[in-house]
Formats: structure tokens, sequence, C-alpha cells
């Protein structure tokens, strides 16, 4: 048996992203390499570790038992080379964290761009998934550090406080709907939205919460970004429902805010990992910058 780290790192890149296209990406090399290397592993064990089929890839029994020591020896390799940093210059840590969709683009990129001109030394793997597929990640140690929605089950992990998230709606000004104070989403849901792309977590989070009231969302387009939602709202495109932390950046006066009279709506972000004692050493160095008031 055979496997270096790349190896270990490409095959739980594969996995995470549930193709090998996405997962050769990811670690920086070509379809036709990442593949051979997959095929390599499993010829040097005389067994599949991925069940391969139309939407993706899913791991066989000895994939799930591969993804669990590859996990550990990857945490272990990344802890020596920490720890060895003191010793060799240049040698670099990296932090994996997972975040939500509001996370990432209102309150990580000024936060983060800090953290890594302080400790060169460092790097950060940031990805964007939906709450609930971070915790399971953590829980699977596929990730030093979380933000995720208070909504989401935590159980098994340990939390702190991150930053109060909660979600407006967002109207044009001539829409029927802008005069009212405060409206539910079974009033919106009536409506023509403006939102997200389909593998934002936070499209998927309201969604889930449409299906639950019974409903789908009637989305006319998608946009990339909050600022592109924000904008096409104010042009009339229809509602939108994004973080009251976006609205209060722009500096448009073009659509109107109202409340969102939903629990789900009224939410809070909250940090999160399996144990915040044991994280390695540069992991506590980025959850220390993002404890900081």
């Amino acid at each position: 048996m055979h496997f270096d780290l790349t190896d270990l790192r490409l095959y739980l890149h594969v996995l995470d992203s549930g193709n090998i296209t996405a997962g050769a990406a990811r670690s920086h090399l070509s379809l036709a390499a990442a593949s051979a290397r997959i095929r390599a592993m499993e010829t040097s064990l005389g067994t599949e570790f991925l069940h391969r089929g139309r939407r993706g890839v899913t791991p066989t029994p000895a994939g799930k038992a591969l993804a669990q020591h590859a996990r550990i020896l990857l945490q272990q390799a990344e802890r020596m080379q920490q720890d060895l940093a003191d010793y060799a210059h240049g040698v670099k840590g990296q932090v994996r964290l997972l975040c939500n969709t509001t996370a990432i683009s209102e309150y990580l990129p000024e936060v983060l761009a800090d953290f890594l001109r302080h400790h060169p030394n460092l790097d950060i793997d940031l990805q964007e998934l939906p709450s609930a597929r971070i915790t399971h990640a953590l829980r699977q140690g596929a990730a030093d550090l979380g933000i995720v929605s208070d909504a989401v089950d935590t159980s098994g992990l340990q939390t702190r406080a991150f930053r109060d998230d909660p979600l407006v709606l967002i109207l044009p000004l001539d829409h029927p709907l802008a005069d009212a104070a405060e409206l539910g989403f079974s009033d919106a849901l009536q409506h023509d939205f403006v939102a997200l792309g389909a593998a934002s977590a936070l499209a998927i989070y309201l969604e889930e919460q449409a299906l639950h009231s019974g409903s789908r969302m009637q989305v006319r387009i998608r946009a990339d970004g909050f600022d592109g939602v924000m904008r096409m709202v104010a042009r009339g495109a229809g509602l939108a429902i994004v973080p009251l932390a976006a609205v209060e950046r722009t500096t448009s006066g073009a659509f109107i805010s109202v409340p969102l009279n939903e629990p789900w709506a009224r939410r809070t972000l909250r940090l999160c990992a399996r144990d915040f004692t044991h994280l390695p050493n540069y992991a506590q160095a980025l959850l220390h910058a993002l404890t900081l008031p």
C-alpha cells in the first residue's frame, strides 16, 4: 500500500465535494491526474474506495474507513508541521474554516485579511456550506472551525457566540407589500423573488423554510452575491431575503427593508468546533481573532 499525503488530501476533497472533477480542482490537479491517483490507490489495496455514478461519487465501506484514517493522518501531519514551524523558516500551517453565506460575505473578509497579514505562516482553507453540512463535517473531523446559524443542531460540538444575523425582506419602493410594518414569509411567498445561486447556503436555507411552510419560492432570477440581489430588487425584479448586515452596508435607498415575522429569521451565528481546547495552535490563533469584539 503506497499512499502519500497528496493522495489522501485528494481523496478527502473528492468525498467532500461529491465528485472527482471538483476534488481535483481543490487539489490543484488535472482530472486525469486525480483519476489516476485514485485508481492507483485502489489498485494498491485491491479494493474500490468509491462508488461512481452519474451524479457523483460515494464512498464504499473501505472508502469510509480510508476517509476516517486519512483525516487523522492529515491532522497529525498539519500539527507536526505547525510544531516545526518555529524551527523551519517558511513552513506553513493551514486552518480549515467552514461558514455559511452571510459569515463569508458580511463578517469575515476584513477579519480574515487582518489575521493573514499578522500570521504570515498560516493559510486558511475557507469554504461555504449550509450550516447542517458544516456541523456534520466538524463531527467527522473534516474541519477545524465552523460558523453556523443557531437554528442548526450543534449537539456533540462546542459553540461560542459570533454575531447577531437577522434576515430581512427587501422590496421595491412601489411593491404592493411596501407599506407593511413587518411581514410573514407566507405573505412574501405569493410574490416573485430574486435569490442567490442555488448552491448558496442561504438559498438552500430559505428554500427549506419555504417547503416547511408548504409552499415554494417563485425565483425569477438568481444573482451572484448580496449586492447583485439588492440592485435587482431596487430595479423592480422581485423581493429578496438578505441579512440585515448587507442592507446596513449599502448606500442605496432604492428599496424598502421590512422585518420578517419568523423565528428562524431572528437568528444568530455561532462559532463551533469539536473541542476548542484541543484545537492546534494555529486554529486557536484564528479562534482568538474571530472572538475579538
